[in-house]
C-alpha cells in the first residue's frame, strides 16, 4: 500500500474501530474528489469519521445538523441589508468550508436538500443571481437515517447521483465495542494532522495520471450499459455514474501503489459508487449487475 496512504488510515484507525476496509473506501472518494453518502443507523460514527478526515488533512470542517425546518438560506448565506451603506451584503452559509457535514440529510424537506446540488457539482453557491466561487478542495459527507425511520424524506434521484459513494459502516466488533466502553474518550479523540489541503490537491493531481486501458473503459462501459438494459431497473447508469466509477478506481489503484487501473479495482468500487444511483443495496447490484457481467477482459 502506498506509505502516505497507510499512514493516513492508521491514523483514522486509531478513531474509527475494526473498520480499515470502510475507511479506505472513505479516504478513496475523498482522493477522487467526490462527495459522500453514509447510511446508517445513529450511533455509528458517522460524525465522527467525517471529523476524522477533516482533522487529518487539517481541512476547514463545518456542520449542519438538517430538520424539516431547515431553509436552503440556513446553508448557503444569503443577502442582509446594511443600513449603514444602504446596500445588500451577502453573508456566506456554512457551505463556504472545504469538508462540510451534511448530518441526517433526508430529515430535511426536497427543497432545502436541493441547496446543495450546485455546491456538490459546480463548486460554487448562487445566490441572489450572482454566483460566489467555493474552497478548493470542498468535501461533502452527508449522513442518512434509514428510510423507514420517522420523519426521513427520500433523496431525489438528482440528489443520489451528485454523491460519488455510499458507504454504511455498520455495528463494530463486540471486542471494538468492548473497548469504546472501557475507554469512553476513544469516540471522541481527535486525530492529529499529518497532511494539508494543499497535499490532498496534490495528491488528487497524481492520481488523474493513473493510466487506464481502453480495455478497462470498455469493462466499465459494458457494466453500465448493462444497468441500462436491465429487466427489472427503471433507468440505468448516467455518464457520471461512468465517469465516477473510473475515477474511482484510479484511486483505488493509487492507493495500492499502483500507476494503472485493473478490472479488479472496477469491479471492488462498482456497488460503492453504483448501487444508490440506482436505488440497490451494494449486494442487490452485485448479484443483478456484476455477476452478469463478464469478468474476462
Amino acid at each position: 500500500m502506498n506509505h502516505k496512504i497507510e499512514s493516513i488510515l492508521n491514523v483514522l484507525s486509531d478513531v474509527i474501530l475494526d473498520k480499515p476496509f470502510e475507511l479506505k473506501i472513505a479516504l478513496c472518494c475523498l482522493l477522487s474528489k467526490g462527495h459522500l453518502l453514509i447510511e446508517d443507523l445513529p450511533g455509528m460514527g458517522k460524525t465522527t469519521l467525517a471529523h476524522a478526515l477533516a482533522k487529518t488533512f487539517n481541512l476547514q470542517y463545518q456542520r449542519i445538523q438538517f430538520t424539516n425546518d431547515l431553509l436552503p438560506m440556513d446553508i448557503t448565506g444569503g443577502s442582509v441589508f446594511n443600513s449603514t451603506n444602504h446596500t445588500f451584503d451577502f453573508h456566506p452559509g456554512p457551505i463556504f468550508t472545504q469538508l462540510l457535514l451534511a448530518d441526517e440529510l433526508n430529515r430535511a424537506s426536497p427543497k432545502t436538500q436541493s441547496a446543495l446540488l450546485e455546491a456538490m457539482e459546480e463548486n460554487q453557491v448562487t445566490v441572489d443571481k450572482k454566483s460566489y466561487p467555493l474552497d478548493t478542495p470542498f468535501f461533502v459527507i452527508a449522513t442518512q437515517n434509514p428510510r423507514e425511520q420517522f420523519g426521513t424524506h427520500d433523496l431525489p434521484e438528482s440528489q443520489l447521483d451528485r454523491f460519488f459513494m455510499r458507504l454504511s459502516l455498520g455495528f463494530p466488533s463486540l471486542d471494538a465495542e468492548k473497548q469504546l466502553i472501557l475507554n469512553p474518550s476513544q469516540r471522541r479523540q481527535v486525530p492529529e494532522a499529518i497532511s494539508s489541503a494543499e497535499e490532498l490537491v496534490e495528491i488528487q493531481k497524481v492520481i488523474e495520471k493513473v493510466k487506464i486501458s481502453p480495455v478497462v473503459v470498455d469493462y466499465i462501459l459494458k457494466l453500465v450499459s448493462k444497468t441500462r438494459n436491465h429487466p427489472t431497473l427503471r433507468s440505468g447508469l448516467s455518464p457520471r455514474a461512468s465517469i465516477s466509477l473510473a475515477n474511482a478506481a484510479k484511486s483505488w489503484a493509487f492507493m495500492d501503489s499502483r500507476d494503472f487501473v485493473t478490472p479488479d479495482d472496477v469491479r471492488l468500487i462498482a456497488p460503492f459508487v453504483c448501487a444508490h444511483r440506482l436505488g440497490m443495496s451494494k449486494s442487490e447490484f452485485s448479484t443483478a449487475v456484476l455477476e452478469q457481467v463478464a469478468i474476462g477482459v
